[in-house]
C-alpha cells in the first residue's frame, strides 16, 4: 500500500510540476526563449528568406524553421507568405489584408489574426502570390495537411516539462505571433512612429532597437527596400534578426542576396552625368531623407532667429513648427487641415518656398516615366545649376553633393 502512495504521489507531483521540476524563473527564461525563436524563425524565414528572397537558406536551417513553426503557430509556409506578398502589393487599399489605413487601427491591432486566417482562405490570393513556396513530402503530407497537431504536440511537450503550468506556457507561445506580428506590426508599424523614408505607403518604424520583434520593428525601412535581409539603416538602429542572419552566413548556413544600397560620395564632377542620374534614382529615398534634413535645418534656423527676436511661441514661429515635421512630406501625406498653415510658413519665407518647390522638381526625376534618359539627365544638370545659382546655402551643398554621388 505505501509502494501505491509513493507512485501516486510521485504522479501527482509530476502532473503539478513536470519532469523537470523547473522553477518559476526557469519556466520564465524558457518561455522567453521559445517565443523568441519564434519571432527568429518568421522574420528570418518566413518573412526575409521565403517572401522577399532577401537570403538563401541552407536546407538545415530551413527545415528547422518550418519544423520550429509547425510546433508554435501552425501556420502554413505558402499562406504567409502569398499574404504578406500581397499586402505588398496592394499595401494601404481595400484589397490590402491587413491595413490600418484601410481597415482601421483597432480592427488591425484586436483583429489582426482573424484578418490572416479569412484572407488564407482566399485561394486567389495562394494561387497569385504563393509561388516558389516549399512543396516538398514534408509540406504535403505534415506541414500544412496537420497544422493543428503541431501546436497539440507542443501543448504536450510543456505538460510534460512543467506540469500544469505548462498549459499558460503553451498559451502565451500561441498568442505571441497572433499579437506581435498579426496586431503590432501590421497594426502600428502602419499607423505610429518614425519615418527615415517617404515610402509610398503609410508604413513606420515602432522602435529603433529591434530587438523583441526580431527587427521587424524597423518597418518602413523595410517598405523602402523590402528586398534587403538587413532591416536596420541608421547608424542608431539595431536589428538583431541581421544579427542571426550574420552568424547563420557565418557558419554557412545563409547566404544574403541583398542589403539596402548605400549612397555613395566621391570626387564632385563639373557637370551631372548619367551615371550621376543613376546612383540619384538608385538611392533616391536616401536623397529624398538627406533633403528632408535640408528642409528641417532651414525652419529650425528661422525659429531660431524669432526666438532671437523675443517672437518664440508667436503664430508664426508656430507654424514654422509644424512645417519642420511636415514640409518633407510628399503633398499628398500632409493631413488636409495642416495644409493652409503649412503654405502660410512658406509664404513668409523665399527659402522655404524654394526649398520645397525644388524638392517637388528633383522627385519628379523618378516619377517621370514618359522621359527618355537623355532628357532626365539633362533635367538634373539644369536642377544642380538652379540649385548653386539659388543663393541658399542648403541648396547650393545639396547640388555638390549630388554631383560627386556615384553608384
Amino acid at each position: 500500500m505505501s509502494e501505491i502512495l509513493v507512485v501516486w504521489e510521485g504522479l501527482v507531483d509530476w502532473l503539478a510540476n513536470g519532469v523537470l521540476q523547473a522553477a518559476w524563473w526557469q519556466i520564465l527564461a524558457f518561455t522567453l526563449v521559445a517565443t523568441h525563436i519564434t519571432i527568429a524563425s518568421v522574420t528570418i524565414f518566413l518573412h526575409r528568406s521565403q517572401a522577399h528572397r532577401s537570403l538563401d537558406l541552407h536546407p538545415i536551417a530551413a527545415h528547422f524553421f518550418r519544423f520550429w513553426l509547425w510546433l508554435t503557430t501552425g501556420m502554413v509556409t505558402k499562406e504567409w507568405v502569398a499574404i504578406h506578398r500581397k499586402h505588398h502589393a496592394k499595401c494601404e487599399t481595400e484589397e490590402d489584408p491587413h491595413s490600418p489605413v484601410a481597415h482601421g487601427i483597432k480592427t488591425v491591432l484586436l483583429t489582426g489574426s482573424e484578418l490572416y486566417r479569412a484572407e488564407a482562405k482566399n485561394q486567389e490570393t495562394l494561387t497569385k502570390y504563393g509561388h516558389n513556396t516549399p512543396d516538398d513530402w514534408m509540406e504535403r503530407n505534415v506541414y500544412s495537411r496537420f497544422t493543428w497537431q503541431g501546436v497539440g504536440l507542443m501543448l504536450i511537450i510543456d505538460l510534460a516539462l512543467f506540469g500544469a503550468i505548462g498549459a499558460t506556457v503553451w498559451a502565451v507561445q500561441m498568442l505571441w505571433i497572433p499579437i506581435t506580428a498579426a496586431g503590432i506590426i501590421n497594426g502600428l508599424g502602419h499607423w505610429w512612429g518614425y519615418r527615415n523614408f517617404e515610402a509610398a505607403d503609410a508604413s513606420t518604424n515602432i522602435s529603433p532597437w529591434g530587438i523583441i520583434i526580431g527587427g521587424e520593428e524597423l518597418h518602413n525601412n523595410h517598405h523602402t527596400y523590402p528586398t534587403s535581409a538587413k532591416l536596420s539603416v541608421k547608424k542608431y538602429e539595431f536589428d538583431i534578426g541581421w544579427v542571426y542572419i550574420r552568424g547563420l552566413e557565418m557558419l554557412g548556413l545563409a547566404k544574403v542576396r541583398k542589403t539596402p544600397p548605400m549612397l555613395k560620395l566621391g570626387q564632385v564632377k563639373p557637370v551631372a552625368d548619367a551615371k550621376t542620374l543613376e546612383a540619384v534614382i538608385a538611392n533616391r529615398y536616401e536623397v529624398m531623407a538627406k533633403y528632408a534634413r535640408e528642409l528641417r535645418r532651414a525652419c529650425k534656423d528661422e525659429m531660431r532667429a524669432l526666438k532671437q527676436a523675443g517672437a518664440k511661441n508667436s503664430a508664426r514661429w508656430k507654424e514654422l513648427h509644424l512645417a519642420k515635421r511636415w514640409l518633407h512630406r510628399d503633398d499628398d501625406r500632409i493631413p488636409s487641415e495642416l495644409r493652409p498653415q503649412i503654405a502660410s510658413a512658406c509664404a513668409q519665407s523665399p527659402a522655404l518656398a524654394k526649398l520645397v518647390a525644388m524638392r517637388e522638381e528633383l522627385r519628379q526625376l523618378w516619377t517621370r516615366t514618359n522621359v527618355s534618359a537623355e532628357q532626365l539627365v539633362a533635367d538634373l544638370q539644369a536642377w544642380c545649376r538652379k540649385a548653386e545659382e539659388s543663393g541658399i546655402a542648403a541648396l547650393q551643398d545639396f547640388a555638390l553633393k549630388l554631383r560627386a554621388a556615384h553608384a
